[in-house]
């Protein structure tokens, strides 16, 4: 189905201007985006970002209690006819205090033809399932061949990331874990050993799963101070770290001294260093995530380089992926109409 016929098939549904559906978090699950839907809008969400096809403002946030944020994230990808924002948050202390997620957030999606709002919708899952979509396409992109992949934190992050890899990187034979939480170490392990064919192996602690790994992601907080959990000196030539948790996790030298310190948005990553989340500096851009799978930019060249992707998100993917929830809302016959 083209463009102009999903356009028809969300107006046909509704009185546009009038109404928007509104979907719930289980809404949004069960509109049924599989993995191989996500990877293949995410392919194309980036692509049109590295081929500068997208409109994709830098985040826009504010910071509550220091450690807190929001962030306000608009694009449009015509290509795709989806233009939208998503208003998300990072609390790192809720699962802890409150027995909240750390992130929540809300999308809206709207008619680029009229600029009427079609629906609002929870944006958790669409965070959950793209991020490690860009993960996945990076490895592939940067790190073909890899047999051992890392996974720093175990949560609802961890686990996708160890589901989409699989999709990607076929010459996978083991994935190593870790989590300072012993509980969601062992349960991303129950949860998806049954279910894959590659082996799973829980570290004994970082430096364990950094040295055994040639591709390494991290999903866990986002600070302006560095943890600096992996160490430097854990790090090695070869390897391809992809985190997803800006440079939280990791020493900072790591990506000052990598042959290519590649990033999915330059703007936003400059951004967040003058709002003083990189205090060490923000390494030298190589080039953009897109533009390697655009073919616009180069990704490993040697077997030796070591080469760090860092992806925080963004928008273009979640509009992108957000709107094809909406179309299998409407199939499925989902969500409730409500009035503007």
């Amino acid at each position: 189905m083209d463009q102009e016929k999903e356009r028809e098939q969300v107006i046909k549904h509704l009185k546009l201007g009038k109404e928007m559906i509104h979907l719930t978090a289980q809404e949004v699950k069960n509109a049924g985006l599989t993995l191989d839907d996500t990877l293949a809008l995410t392919r194309k969400a980036l692509l049109a970002h590295g081929n500068k096809e997208s409109e994709m403002p830098p985040k826009s946030g504010v910071h509550p209690f220091q450690v807190n944020f929001f962030h306000a994230m608009p694009a449009y990808v015509p290509a795709e006819n989806a233009v939208g924002v998503k208003w998300i948050s990072s609390y790192p202390e809720n699962p802890t205090q409150h027995n909240l997620p750390q992130i929540t957030g809300l999308m809206v999606i709207s008619d680029p033809y009229t600029g009427s709002p079609l629906a609002i919708m929870d944006a958790n899952y669409i965070t959950a399932m793209r991020t490690p979509a860009v993960t996945a396409l990076a490895a592939a992109s940067l790190h073909s061949d890899a047999e051992t992949f890392g996974m720093f934190g175990c949560g609802v992050q961890g686990t996708e990331h160890c589901r989409f890899i699989t999709k990607t990187l076929d010459k996978l034979k083991k994935i190593y874990i870790y989590d300072i939480n012993r509980q969601a170490m062992d349960h991303l392990f129950e949860t998806l050993q049954p279910e894959l064919s590659v082996e799973i192996i829980r570290g004994k602690d970082p430096e364990f799963v950094a040295k055994n790994c040639q591709v390494l992601s991290s999903a866990t907080v986002i600070l302006k101070k560095p943890m600096a959990v992996v160490k430097d000196k854990w790090v090695s030539s070869g390897q391809t770290i992809i985190p997803c948790d800006l440079n939280t996790f990791w020493d900072p030298a790591i990506a000052h001294r990598a042959d290519k310190y590649i990033v999915d948005s330059a703007a936003d990553h400059r951004h967040l260093a003058e709002a003083g989340y990189f205090p060490d500096g923000l390494p030298e851009i190589t080039c953009e995530t897109g533009e390697v799978i655009a073919g616009n930019a180069s990704g490993r060249e040697k077997d030796d380089q070591l080469i760090v992707c860092s992806n925080i998100g963004m928008a273009v993917c979640d509009v992108v992926v957000g709107r094809k929830v909406l179309l299998l809302a409407i199939e499925k016959g989902l969500g409730r109409k409500i009035p503007l």
